[in-house]
């Protein structure tokens, strides 16, 4: 506030504000993202069904592309990929008949997308 421009640099002092925020913006989502993910691989880990563990163990937060304004991240399963549909939906059994599905990726997804919004929302001032 203190900073004095003449008419023709106001132009470019606008801007420098408007980078620093921006700068300042993207740090805080990145860092919001990042804490979605872990929520997500938690809330994944828990809720799984558990025969011998090692599926719900089996889950893993993993940045998929990061640029200096957004960042991207993906939870999966690094080595039990394969069951994760099957146990989510459900599937037919051998001899006949179906197993029952166990919703636990899409209620974990949709919680961390909500806290997501809040996080943002409360680190941007909105």
């Amino acid at each position: 506030m203190g900073d004095k421009c003449t008419i023709d640099n106001l132009a470019k002092t606008i801007m420098e504000g408007l980078q620093e925020y921006a700068d300042l913006a993207s740090e805080d989502v990145k860092t919001a993202v990042r804490k979605a993910g872990k929520s997500v691989k938690a809330d994944i880990a828990a809720n799984a069904p558990k025969r011998t563990g090692a599926y719900s163990k089996s889950w893993t937060v993993k940045t998929q592309k990061e640029t200096a304004n957004s960042l991207e991240v993906v939870v999966h399963s690094k080595n039990r990929y394969q069951l994760a549909h099957l146990l989510e939906h459900g599937h037919a059994k051998r001899g006949g008949g179906r197993v029952a599905g166990k919703p636990h990726i899409a209620p974990a997804e949709e919680k961390a997308i909500k806290e997501l919004e809040e996080e943002i929302t409360k680190k941007l001032g909105g």
